[in-house]
């Protein structure tokens, strides 16, 4: 049986990952080049004042501290409900996932007002918006969660 603070390290590995990538980025791609990898992949250098898919970037800086003060208080609430409910592990691993990934983002947010972002994918002329480890470990996050979410309810039917 996992204990809470395993899934705690594991929040901590993908701050770590996604911090050290980051740092890699920020040394080697300057802002605005585009550095080819393969036919559907490039490294680019973004600053993302807002959430997914620059949703509200173009305020003038309240969303900051406004996404920095929900990813906090989200992460908080997830690392309760981890210490509370280590099992399921589907469960914990979802929401260990988008807590480490929320809080590698406010790191960004804190230092840079923005979130760094350097991963762009493409295909067929269409450009998926830049993004980066925090922001892959939320959505694989949010998928299991959703996984998790339809299998225990399936299992609940069942008992009944």
């Amino acid at each position: 049986m996992p204990k809470p603070v395993h899934w705690y390290a594991l929040a901590g590995l993908i701050i770590f990952l996604d911090q050290f990538s980051k740092w890699l980025a920020l040394g080697r791609i300057a802002p605005g080049e585009v550095i080819y990898v393969a036919p559907f992949w490039n490294w680019v250098l973004t600053f993302n004042p807002g959430a997914a898919f620059s949703f509200l970037a173009d305020q003038p800086g309240w969303q900051r501290w406004f996404f920095t003060g929900l990813a906090l208080a989200i992460s908080g609430w997830i690392a309760l409900e981890i210490r509370k409910h280590p099992e399921p592990k589907a469960m914990a691993l979802a929401l260990t996932l988008v807590m480490g990934g929320a809080l590698g983002n406010v790191i960004d947010r804190v230092r840079f007002g923005a979130v760094v972002d350097f991963i762009q994918w493409h295909a067929a002329g269409w450009y998926w918006p830049a993004f980066n480890v925090a922001d892959s470990a939320i959505t694989v996050g949010a998928v299991v969660l959703v996984f998790a979410s339809l299998t225990v309810k399936e299992s609940k039917e069942e008992s009944v």
